[in-house]
């Protein structure tokens, strides 16, 4: 159901567009400025980790909430809240002067950023027909790629002239903007689910499940973390066949059980994001850490990757309305192996070609990637759970990159405990790093057959053309 008239396609995709460039630009600049932070806020390898962890914690328990809330009362709506929620914690970032502090607000902005995550996508679907979408979607991955393309070069020099904290400033007055256009120019909204329950008790099983599992993988090898594991497995068991007999459940299970190319696709971006987030965050520590590099100079190399995304993207996109989605992402799924393969040899006398050769590989192979993957689940679901299926892609999102920072923090405590990264644990950041690097590229690996699992989306969601 839509409540007054739809918003015009244009003004939903600039808005959303900006939402979209906006929380990624934030996450690639923070990366840049982990080192400053440390060294001002005394802090170690493992918390510096949690100021990208927490931010994901909370996205990940929330996204698929806030998005079935979103097809029950508003999509707009949700993402407003958002959008107010993101801009508001990047000002109280910019003046906290504690470690604990900071971890603790990028958790609530995190949260702020499930409510933009689980909506963003619904919006330009609920917009834009079918055979318009893998254009439209390429170009809001174009965003997100842009905004992550400018985050290490923009975040760099603001960290080297500004200090960190004018990161964070930076990004008010852009949320600002786009408060301002919401009221300004959507004056509808989508509502497909109207009336419909909200199931509480799912939502609650499904966060503790979530924050037992994710918290207890940061806890390995200590036995805490291996019983948290277990009690977010039961958590899980309890959460499916809670929602089997919800009469109206959080996430619809029926969209894993009937449709396969919803399914591999979900499971394809998991191992995607688990495979390669943690790129960004390890090669700005090594250029920084191991290599000398500046943070603007270390900008410099790290937009290589984002920039080849944020060209290809849009052809991708394009092609996903033409070709079957899966040949495309999973041929964007090879090239990213093979980016994280180069990455497993990396040392002091890497050389900044050959960096810089990976960054721009990992850059197309994702690019070729999401766009057709994210075409494909939005377009094998009925618009009553664009919502879902978009909050529910956005968690697969989250949880592979919160896996990839646990898979970093856990390498980064076997081999240098709760050490700062100074001299002395250079040889130990190294090889944990390639450790990293090689269970990234059989996750990747894997990832080719869930992609290629998916089969092909109907013709029937798609215009041929």
């Amino acid at each position: 159901m839509t409540m007054n008239r739809s918003p015009d396609k244009a003004s939903v995709l600039i808005v959303a567009t900006l939402g979209s460039f906006l929380t990624p630009f934030m996450g690639s600049a923070i990366n840049i400025a982990l080192p400053q932070m440390g060294s001002e806020l005394v802090m170690d390898a493992i918390s510096l980790g949690w100021v990208a962890t927490a931010y994901l914690l909370a996205s990940v328990i929330f996204v698929l909430p806030f998005g079935r809330l979103a097809d029950i009362h508003g999509r707009k709506k949700i993402y407003t809240a958002g959008m107010i929620a993101f801009t508001l914690t990047s000002l109280l970032l910019s003046v906290t002067d504690s470690s604990t502090m900071l971890i603790a607000l990028r958790f609530v902005q995190g949260a702020g950023g499930a409510l933009i995550f689980s909506t963003s996508i619904a919006m330009v679907t609920s917009a834009f027909p079918m055979g318009e979408r893998g254009r439209v979607i390429g170009l809001n991955a174009a965003a997100v790629y842009l905004g992550i393309s400018l985050g290490p070069f923009l975040g760099g020099l603001l960290t080297q002239y500004l200090g960190w904290r004018s990161i964070f400033i930076v990004c008010v007055p852009v949320g600002l903007l786009i408060i301002a256009l919401i009221f300004w120019r959507l004056k509808g909204d989508w509502v497909e689910a109207k009336g419909e329950k909200f199931d509480i008790v799912g939502s609650i099983i499904y966060s503790l499940m979530l924050v037992a599992v994710i918290y207890g993988f940061t806890h390995l090898p200590e036995s805490l973390g291996v019983v948290l594991i277990v009690v977010g497995i039961l958590g899980f068991v309890i959460f499916v066949i809670w929602e089997i007999r919800a009469n109206s459940p959080v996430l619809e299970l029926n969209l894993f059980l009937k449709d396969r190319a919803f399914t591999f696709s979900c499971l394809a971006a998991l191992v995607n994001y688990g495979a390669t987030y943690a790129v960004g965050f390890l090669i700005s520590l090594y250029l920084q850490y191991i290599r000398g590099f500046s943070p603007q100079d270390a900008g410099f190399i790290l937009v290589s990757q984002p920039i080849v995304q944020a060209l290809v993207s849009p052809i991708a996109g394009r092609m996903s309305d033409r070709v079957q989605p899966r040949v495309v992402a999973s041929v964007g799924m090879s090239c990213t192996e093979v980016g994280l393969l180069s990455f497993v040899f990396l040392s002091r006398e890497t050389t900044l070609l050959q960096i810089i050769g990976s960054l721009v590989l990992l850059g197309f192979g994702f690019a070729m990637f999401t766009s057709p993957n994210t075409n494909a689940v939005m377009s094998s679901v009925d618009k009553k759970f664009y919502g879902v299926a978009s909050a529910t892609l956005a968690t697969m999102r989250q949880t592979g990159q919160i896996l990839s920072m646990g898979i970093v923090m856990l390498l980064f405590a076997l081999y240098m405990g709760k050490a700062q990264i100074t001299p002395e644990y250079h040889g130990a950041f190294l090889q944990s790093v390639q450790i990293v690097f090689i269970i990234s590229a059989i996750l990747c690996f894997l990832g080719i057959f869930a992609s290629l699992a998916r089969g092909n989306v109907s013709r029937s969601n798609r215009r041929d053309l």
